[in-house]
């Protein structure tokens, strides 16, 4: 799935900068509470024993401070990947690879489309952060100086002010950065789902077979039938002829078939070999251009002639017989 770690950190910084704003007053409250504290302790005297009970309140002091400002980033960050590629659980890919110490590799990555792309966003950012900054920092530098004749608690104010204002500037332009970040790796990803030209001829080769092997395939299949076909001849009972370009076998056996059934046809070196086959078999070969040219084209083979050449054919027929009889 399409991730954008741009729209990941604008989340983030977001997040934060929304924190601050709500709770910069408390912060400054309990970082004043714990810098009495420590000053309050420092006056004492620091032992080999009290030293371990100073180091565990200086970490549960830091997790009370810094504790929801880390659990707003983890949070954003979890929440701003759910809604990109939903729940994924992935543990191979914080197993070792051995294949990333490939120097080889570790080029080929450095020298990529996708590194260059990830350089000049890199890049993008920095620009982006120094041009906001530079033009607030510019808008305000009299507050600045200001600064220098406070105290301690409007300093705060006004550096804590315009640290936020900052960062929701900042903030605001990682997240145009993030939302075409976001588009541009959706374009990626679903340019990488379409396969090429030379991917779809493979593929199609798989579902469908290599054309050559197909060709060969049907080759030896008409060949097969047109032997079949051929086998057929001999139980014809009269062949029907162009006369040379065409020949068209039909069988009739009054016990057996409702109409005379067509056995064998074919055009050219194929109506010869039917003609030969009739000949070595004494089947008896009727010259009638109109009747050959309709069952050539109208009845299939294994089919019974239509019932508008029954008469044509029953003539035909007739007259094979009084030729068998003759010879009889």
């Amino acid at each position: 799935m399409p991730k954008s770690s741009e729209l990941n950190a604008a989340v983030n910084l977001l997040a934060i900068t929304v924190l601050l704003l709500a709770i910069s007053p408390a912060l400054w409250q309990n970082f004043l509470q714990v810098m009495r504290k420590y000053l309050e302790m420092g006056a004492g005297v620091l032992t080999a024993g009290n030293l371990t009970d100073l180091a565990v309140s200086v970490v549960k002091d830091l997790l009370l401070l810094l504790g929801p400002v880390f659990l707003t980033a983890v949070v954003a960050a979890a929440a701003s990947s759910y809604l990109q590629v939903g729940f994924l659980f992935t543990p191979s890919l914080v197993a070792p690879k051995f294949d990333r110490i490939n120097p080889f590799s570790g080029l080929q990555r450095i020298f990529s489309k996708r590194a260059l792309v990830e350089f000049l966003k890199s890049l993008l950012k920095v620009v982006i952060v120094a041009l906001v900054a530079w033009q607030f920092l510019r808008a305000n530098y009299e507050t600045l100086f200001v600064v220098l004749y406070q105290n301690a608690a409007e300093t705060w104010d006004i550096v804590s002010s315009l640290g936020l204002n900052l960062a929701v500037r900042v903030a605001v332009a990682f997240a145009a950065l993030a939302a075409a970040d976001l588009m541009y790796q959706r374009y990626e990803y679903y340019k990488s789902l379409k396969m090429s030209k030379q991917e779809i001829k493979e593929e199609f080769k798989e579902m469908e077979g290599d054309p050559q092997i197909r060709a060969r395939i049907r080759e030896v299949q008409r060949k097969i039938a047109m032997q079949r076909m051929l086998h057929e001849v001999p139980s014809a009972t009269v062949v029907i002829t162009n006369p040379t370009e065409l020949a068209v076998a039909l069988r009739y056996r009054e016990k057996e078939d409702d109409a005379p059934v067509v056995v064998a046809k074919g055009a050219g070196v194929l109506a010869r070999r039917i003609r030969e086959l009739a000949k070595e078999h004494r089947i008896p070969l009727v010259e009638n251009k109109q009747v050959a040219r309709m069952l050539f084209q109208q009845v299939e083979l294994g089919q019974a002639i239509p019932v508008e050449l029954y008469q044509a054919v029953a003539e035909i027929l007739a007259f094979v017989y009084r030729m068998q009889g003759r010879t009889a």
